[in-house]
């Protein structure tokens, strides 16, 4: 891949300071840790969007598409071809009645502020989330038992062929942390959230006590990548961790919370080799003491 002639051709698309070339991910990722990505492109509009996915078919160059790094494990070696990173200027939003429609890159947090600002309830569960709309819409994230799907009524996305479509309703096939978006790998553009008018006191109670329980449960002032492992059904993943005595056990710089055997925490030198090889060697402990094979909810990326 010729990266100088990419590069001309990204900053001809966007702009001379949203085309960056061997960017290190370690600051682009709630974790903390990862190589350099060869580009990475931080595109304002959908129409940036769609002429930089134009370019990486025409130059045959693979791309990623990431939100704010929040569920994201990037290897050492980095990232090879495109990066798209939607968080940083991908999240306008508008509130009509008791309708939000807002771009893929914007916090579910801020979503969530803006909805108690509007007086709007059904998406304080999302508070805490540290993910991006598009994110949360392509897994269906949830919490305290809400989840996207709840809201989610219109998304506007580009499929594989580059070509901008819609879903709504029923279309997104939201699941357990799975969505008709993830399955057909398109990328979310922007979305509509259909909400309820509430009392603005009470909104502003419960996620104050959602966000209360999180600071208890959940170890936020470490680097981390939220919850590691799917809920295997029938049983909590945290606490198929804990009983296999692994509470603080660490690889290198990667440690089992010992707040919440869930979460995986950055010690503060982990390198992304550690954290892979804590969460397989997790997955083998909970397999060879209970037969549950656990399933990751982070995504691993990068190059060996």
């Amino acid at each position: 891949m010729d990266i100088k002639h990419i590069t001309e051709l990204l900053v001809e698309a966007v702009d001379t300071e949203s085309v960056k070339n061997f960017e290190l991910m370690s600051k682009h990722t709630s974790f903390k840790i990862g190589g350099p990505a060869d580009i990475l492109v931080t595109p304002k509009t959908a129409q940036q969007l769609v002429k930089i996915i134009e370019i990486s078919k025409a130059e045959k160059v693979p791309i990623f598409i990431m939100g704010n790094g929040s569920n994201l494990i990037v290897r050492e070696k980095g990232i090879r071809g495109i990066t798209v990173k939607l968080f940083d200027n991908f999240d306008e939003c508008e509130v009509t009645g008791c309708t939000v429609k807002a771009q893929a890159g914007i916090l579910l947090s801020r979503l969530s502020q803006i909805a108690f600002q509007n007086g709007l309830t059904g998406l304080e569960f999302a508070s805490g989330i540290p993910g991006t709309l598009g994110g949360a819409i392509a897994m269906n994230a949830g919490a305290y038992g809400g989840e996207m799907k709840d809201v989610v009524v219109r998304t506007r996305y580009i499929d594989k062929s580059g070509a901008i479509k819609s879903i709504e309703g029923d279309m997104h096939c939201f699941g357990y942390r799975t969505s008709f978006i993830q399955n057909e790998e398109g990328i979310v553009l922007d979305s509509e959230l259909r909400l309820n008018e509430g009392d603005k006191n009470q909104i502003k109670a419960l996620m104050d006590d959602l966000c209360k329980k999180r600071n208890e449960k959940q170890p936020l002032k470490m680097p981390s990548a939220g919850s590691v492992f799917k809920r295997p059904e029938g049983y909590f993943a945290g606490k198929l961790v804990e009983d296999c005595g692994l509470r603080g056990y660490s690889i290198g710089g990667a440690e089992v919370s010992n707040l919440h055997c869930g979460f995986i925490v950055n010690k503060g030198n982990a390198v992304a080799g550690d954290v892979i090889a804590l969460i397989e060697f997790i997955k083998s402990s909970v397999k060879d003491k209970f037969g549950v094979e656990l399933q990751t909810e982070i995504k691993i990326v990068g190059e060996e």
